[in-house]
């Protein structure tokens, strides 16, 4: 059958010779109609080219098959590891996955929301720039779930997953300490980011706690996390009085920590012996740097996993209690802090 426009559930109907509410049916609920129906329909679809329209029927439900997550930095591996994990739990829930990038921006950040929300997303995963942001209990009010991710949601008012970034930053400042090290300096930014704070917070507590001097211990401020901020942080580094001049860096994530291993390769240095490094987060390319790159690594893919059931959860079950997950950081030592023959 030649029509001169998109076919429609009609056209389908006339050409198998069935219903409207049967071709619904077999849309909708196949299991109610039987094999040879269905059969019939389905050929009539297919020589017609029908497509249903996926928005009209959201229209109807009031809702969509689609999951959305607003990552805050695109430039990071670290969040498409996340939005992998994520789109893998959307799969295997027969579901699509919108993904935007905030770049930081609380303006753009509010944008994106306000169209995921026109598109009727079933849920929303999002790495906020500030994660007591009103416009995500106005979102939240609307009752579409809003999880967490990457942070941790004050006063529970959301589900949040993250990893004890506290921790985090003390297992690598003690790392370094148990290389020698007795001037380290600590590199991230901007401190409006909780996990700049937190990760800092941490190397601070543990170099209280392992007698070191509290001047001994730098905080260089950046205004990113960038390989272009790493570089630059470590130009200044360089530029300290030698005597007061940290031997180890701890950066707060891997791209912050590559940018400051090329400045330093490209000064002359040699990593680990005249500076020892440590990132976070553990992606693909620390490993494969020039100098492989001892990182506090996170289960990237699994927080995208936990954070999208717990959403999944949250749309689909009555009984949903908000959960505030939190998953542990381990070091992976590799040639930035520890000699070759000794990992």
């Amino acid at each position: 059958m030649a029509i001169g426009r998109s076919p429609s559930v009609k056209d389908v109907a006339a050409s198998a010779g069935v219903s409207l509410g049967t071709v619904s049916n077999v849309m909708n609920r196949p299991e109610v109609v039987s094999a040879a129906t269905r059969e019939r329909v389905e050929r009539a679809m297919a020589d017609l080219g029908f497509i249903r329209n996926e928005s009209a029927r959201q229209l109807r439900a009031g809702t969509s098959r689609a999951l959305a997550y607003v990552m805050l930095d695109g430039s990071n591996p670290f969040f498409h590891d996340v939005a992998q994990g994520i789109e893998l739990a959307a799969e295997d829930a027969d579901m699509s996955l919108f993904i935007c990038n905030s770049n930081g921006r609380p303006g753009r950040e509010e944008v994106h929301l306000d169209r995921l929300v026109q598109q009727r997303v079933q849920g929303l995963l999002i790495t906020p720039v500030d994660p007591g942001a009103k416009h995500l209990r106005e979102i939240a009010k609307r009752g579409i779930p809003v999880v967490i991710v990457d942070r941790v949601a004050a006063g529970g008012e959301f589900c949040s997953v993250a990893v004890d970034d506290v921790l985090g930053g003390r297992i690598a400042v003690e790392h370094l300490v148990e290389q020698g090290h007795r001037r380290v300096a600590v590199i991230g930014g901007p401190e409006s980011i909780g996990q700049v704070r937190e990760r800092l917070e941490g190397a601070r507590q543990v170099w209280a706690e392992l007698g070191m001097a509290a001047d001994d211990l730098t905080f260089l401020p950046t205004a990113g996390s960038t390989v272009v901020e790493g570089r630059s942080a470590g130009e200044r580094l360089a530029g300290l009085p030698v005597r007061r001049r940290p031997t180890a860096a701890f950066c707060v994530n891997d791209l912050l920590a590559l940018g400051l291993l090329q400045q330093a390769i490209g000064a002359g240095l040699r990593i680990p012996e005249d500076l020892a490094i440590v990132g976070f987060d553990d992606i693909e390319f620390a490993a494969a740097a020039a100098v492989p790159l001892t990182s506090v690594r996170q289960p990237r893919q699994e927080l995208g996993r936990a954070a999208a059931k717990l959403v999944l959860d949250e749309s689909g079950n009555p009984e949903h209690r908000h959960e505030q997950l939190s998953f542990v950081p381990e070091l992976v030592a590799r040639a930035s802090t520890v000699s070759r023959r000794n990992y």
